[in-house]
């Protein structure tokens, strides 16, 4: 019931022992449990009122009760299954919990819906019974619009199927105190709303309510849980190791933080990434998660690489013990068994803390993450007074492919070579943004496109669902060095599904279709204000046989 840390900084061995007495002679980590902001900034702002998930270990005790009566009315009301409705930082966590430790005996089994593409609703609609499901909208701010959006439409869901009467019952809310949301949960009759630490952010937030009412619904033994981070906050030497390592490591060029996994844990990966990118990503500088990324023999990686393993079994060690003799500087944490994941989430935040001290940045705020939200209404404002979402010619075309951007080319795959020939050695990486359905197929696609790119570029990767990403890598697109080279891809939408106007009648303006083209639009308006490097793909209505049409011209 314990996790270790073992380090190999190979040639950032002088920096990462430079990083680790900062930590100590400063005495970093008992200013961060003193709640002394001056370890980032002169000023409070957005840090004393940020802090709360120091606390959760010790504090979410005194709601586990209040957690408990609720499940256990659930289940006594035979519900069998949970829709948890939210986005980044509120949704990783229960994600986590269900891939990695899975749905206990007669507990209710937890999906995610993240995604606001159409098919994506459509497809959780169609295939959980309402009379048997619990829907969960969760967001600190109660304003997420993505959140809203799912919530109202499950909601009048839930209405025609059972009546107004027993709607609320199959609804609980998590959320801030004085939120939209809290409000709305009052109005429509909620069975339950879980007020949150309004200290606590999103990214943080996985010991909290956010993630420990899904995990307490699956079944999941929260004593354990937290006792586990409890010690983990009491013994924060892996937390160090890790801060310092990711720290010194973006501080000397290494800042793809690359991620290896054994199976079990592999999961963990998304929550991590979020974490990371949110929070170091910005002013410049940043930290690039790369998550999920098809593990290559050591001579095929850079030196702009970082590598921590999460590990609970040898699966991977083979692996590992090449890169350490190879050169690359990784970090091991061990994890004695899938429970410690308490520790590890805590053990994480800390870290990022560190990290953030070290780099000079404030962890806490996400100062670019409005820019795509702002252009996004603009989209939808467009629509709604013209019927129409603003349009631009492609670039180039080719059977169901069109490029869009701003250089000319004469077909798609001549316009992604214009990308990535701007590519910087040890310096740049590739952002694939899927604006598509998450289906098994087209996740499957897009890790072909993703390894394919790489094993062609010899860059780093990531691939992200939009607009999920919005929420996790998003302020990292926009707010790091500026070395990432954009590749979107959407497609053309066949179908849609409406969003009612309000939770308590039918009436619509507005579909996911149009939503999540807009954030796809407003995402690239943003990014191209920032001056990165932006191709967009469209796919064309079959999205599956678009990407094996793009693949095929990359072979």
């Amino acid at each position: 019931m314990s996790i270790s840390t073992t380090r190999h900084a190979g040639p950032l061995s002088e920096a990462l022992q430079q990083a680790l007495d900062d930590v100590r002679q400063r005495d970093i980590v008992a200013r961060i449990a003193a709640r002394d902001h001056a370890v980032w900034r002169p000023t409070a702002d957005e840090i004393s009122n940020r802090l709360g998930w120091l606390d959760c270990p010790h504090n979410m005790v005194d709601s586990l009760g209040e957690i408990r009566r609720v499940v256990s009315a659930v289940r006594a009301d035979g519900l069998r299954h949970v829709l948890l409705l939210g986005m980044g930082g509120s949704s990783l966590a229960p994600e986590v919990f269900r891939q990695v430790l899975g749905v206990a005996d007669r507990y209710l089994d937890l999906e995610v819906l993240d995604s606001t593409h159409p098919e994506s609703v459509l497809a959780k609609a169609n295939t959980l019974d309402p009379s048997r499901t619990l829907y969960v909208p969760a967001t600190k701010s109660g304003g997420t619009v993505e959140t809203l959006s799912f919530l109202k439409f499950f909601y009048r869901r839930v209405v025609h199927a059972l009546g107004s009467e027993q709607a609320g019952r199959h609804f609980v809310a998590i959320t801030d105190p004085g939120s939209g949301l809290a409000d709305t949960a009052h109005a429509l009759g909620f069975r339950h709303t879980f007020l949150n630490d309004p200290d606590i952010g999103g990214r943080y937030s996985a010991l909290s309510h956010f993630g420990l009412v899904p995990a307490a619904l699956l079944g999941i033994d929260l004593d354990d849980f937290l006792e586990r981070a409890r010690l983990a906050s009491e013994q924060t030497h892996p937390a160090v190791e890790l801060g310092a390592f990711m720290g010194a490591g973006a501080a000397q060029g290494r800042d793809k933080l690359t991620l290896i996994a054994s199976p079990p844990l592999a999961p963990v990966g998304a929550w991590v990434e979020q974490l990371i990118a949110e929070s170091t990503g910005k002013e410049g500088k940043g930290i690039v998660p790369i998550e999920g990324e098809v593990l290559l023999e050591p001579s095929a990686y850079g030196s702009d690489r970082l590598f921590v393993y999460l590990r609970c079994d040898d699966a991977l060690d083979a692996h590992a013990d090449a890169l350490i003799a190879a050169g690359q500087p990784l970090l091991r944490m061990d994890l004695d068994d899938l429970l410690d994941l308490g520790a590890a989430f805590y053990h994480w935040e800390l870290a990022t803390a560190i990290a953030g001290h070290l780099l000079d940045i404030h962890p806490f705020d996400q100062p670019d993450v409005e820019a795509a939200k702002v252009l996004a209404r603009d989209m939808v404002q467009t629509f709604q007074q013209r019927g129409a979402l603003p349009s631009e010619p492609p670039i180039a075309v080719d059977g169901s492919l069109r490029a869009f951007g701003s250089e000319p080319a004469a077909s798609p795959r001549e316009a992604l070579h214009h990308l990535l020939a701007q590519s910087q050695p040890n310096r740049s990486y590739i952002a694939l943004q899927a604006y598509l359905a998450p289906t098994e197929e087209v996740g499957a696609l897009l890790a072909t496109l993703r390894r394919t790119l790489q094993a062609a570029s010899g860059l780093a990767t990531t691939l992200g669902f939009g607009p999920r990403f919005l929420h996790s890598t998003g302020q990292l697109h926009k707010g790091d060095a500026g070395h990432g080279l954009f590749l979107q891809l959407t497609a053309t939408e066949t179908a849609d599904a409406p969003i009612p106007d309000a939770a308590d009648g039918d009436t619509s303006s507005l579909g996911f279709g149009v939503l999540i083209a807009a954030q796809a639009q407003g995402d690239a308006g943003a990014l191209r204000k920032t001056g990165r490097r932006v191709l967009r793909i469209d796919l064309g209505p079959d999205a599956a046989a678009g990407l094996r049409a793009l693949i095929s011209q990359l072979d």
